[in-house]
């Protein structure tokens, strides 16, 4: 009896083993990227110290200047990034995945690296390039949390880009007009949220592919604020798009926390809305008795409907309050930012806040630090512009799209949708 036994679990033992799958993706792109460093870094060296600021002038606590010698710390940081690499090889060799602590260390061992090699000689404000980051990535954020509870209930939401470009013309209008910011954030919600009841109505009742209707949401949405844009805004400019902009609030004492007090506590009040749209969405998707009923007409309507959840209704309004926090983000660009209202001012956000989603495997949490690392990824292209990097204009407008592609295409690890999104449900 004892020799079946242990001949049953040394079977088992065996099959465990051939069922272990070695994942080199973590390994590859750190190779990649090593080599990559070795080229910029050693064989391509800058001469020349690059000063990284730490704080403003105007701040309460005034941390000096960071002087680091170019050439010395491309060589420091390509010596570790290629003992992370070998980490990461041993690591995959003995079936084990990478750690995610070293992959962000790795991660930010490169960026100093960058950073000193392309600003040589000169200075990298970082308070001013964090702070630049956060507003970059506001719209990405709003519209990412809209298209986690959306696909989370089973709707693809396509139509991210058309409840931003929404939200931000109404936004415009609104304020310009009563002159009040709050009445344009209001305006704001109630556009993204007409813009999904299109998506809602065609998909949810009609059964038409949600692909197709968020394309055609988008067109609808581009065009009719151009058309408005041209024919009507250009042409009362003072009393239709000079909306007052939201002024920055400082929260006490958390203000002045060296380097990160100015740039997430002296914000707008779009921006600190933000941090509670965050927690709120991930609390309310994994801990209350909605985000519950989401996931399950997400996963498997039909047995959501086989205990009494209204899987359609459900789904329906969940697309709703998913266009409301999207057109909310949308007035970031025009109360927030920019302060008026431009043709195509959103330019794609809408899509690289879908890919933000399927970066953060659908989740609240994760979706944001996707969205970051887009925001990220911009503002890089902006700084290194303005500091000369030696790196061409041409690769730069293309790195927030390759980082894009990179997070889609799985380098980040499979992605797996909710199971019924995309697919109409039709009640038997």
């Amino acid at each position: 009896m004892s020799t079946v036994s242990h001949s049953a679990e040394t079977s088992v033992s065996e099959s465990l083993e051939v069922a272990k799958v070695r994942s080199w993706k973590a390994p590859i792109a750190f190779a990649v990227v090593t080599i990559a460093a070795l080229i910029l870094f050693v064989l391509l060296a800058r001469e020349g110290d690059t000063t990284f600021k730490l704080s403003n002038d105007s701040d309460a606590i005034v941390l000096p200047p960071l002087v680091m010698n170019a050439a010395v710390t491309g060589v420091v940081v390509t010596i570790l990034l290629a003992l992370i690499t070998a980490v990461s090889v041993w690591r995959t060799i003995n079936y084990q995945t990478t750690w995610l602590w070293l992959i962000s260390l790795f991660a930010a061992l490169f960026l100093i690296g960058f950073f000193a090699w392309a600003a040589a000689g000169g200075t990298v404000p970082l308070p001013g390039f964090l702070l630049g980051t956060v507003a970059l990535s506001a719209p990405l954020i709003f519209g990412a949390l809209g298209g986690v509870i959306s696909e989370r209930s089973g709707v693809v939401n396509i139509a991210i880009e058309g409840q931003l470009l929404a939200g931000a013309f109404s936004s415009a209008v609104v304020a310009s007009v009563t002159q009040n910011p709050y009445l344009g954030l209001i305006a704001a919600m109630i556009a993204g949220m007409l813009v999904s009841f299109i998506l809602a109505a065609f998909s949810i009742k009609y059964f038409v592919d949600q692909i197709i209707v968020g394309v055609v949401v988008n067109v609808l949405v581009l065009g009719l604020t151009s058309f408005l844009y041209s024919q009507v805004l250009t042409e009362n400019t003072p009393l239709l798009n000079s909306p007052p902009r939201f002024e920055r609030i400082s929260i006490p004492f958390l203000s002045e926390i060296p380097l990160i007090g100015p740039v997430f506590f002296r914000q707008t009040i779009i921006i600190y809305v933000m941090y509670i749209a965050i927690a709120l969405v991930y609390w309310g998707m994994f801990h209350t008795k909605w985000g519950l009923r989401v996931r399950a007409v997400g996963e498997h309507p039909q047995a959501a409907d086989t205990v009494g959840i209204r899987v359609n209704t459900t789904r329906f309004w969940n697309v709703s309050l998913a266009g409301a926090i999207a057109g909310f983000g949308g007035a970031y660009f025009t109360l927030g930012s920019v302060g008026g209202f431009t043709k195509d001012m959103t330019a794609g956000m809408g899509f690289i806040a879908l890919a933000a989603v399927i970066f953060g495997q659908w989740n609240p949490i994760k979706a944001t630090l996707a969205a970051l690392l887009f925001g990220f990824a911009t503002n890089l292209q902006n700084l290194l512009g303005a500091l000369g990097s030696p790196v061409e204009s041409e690769f730069l407008l293309m790195l927030p799209y390759i980082v894009t592609i990179l997070a889609v295409a799985g380098f980040v690890g499979q992605s797996r949708p909710p199971a019924a999104s995309g697919s109409p449900y039709i009640k038997s």
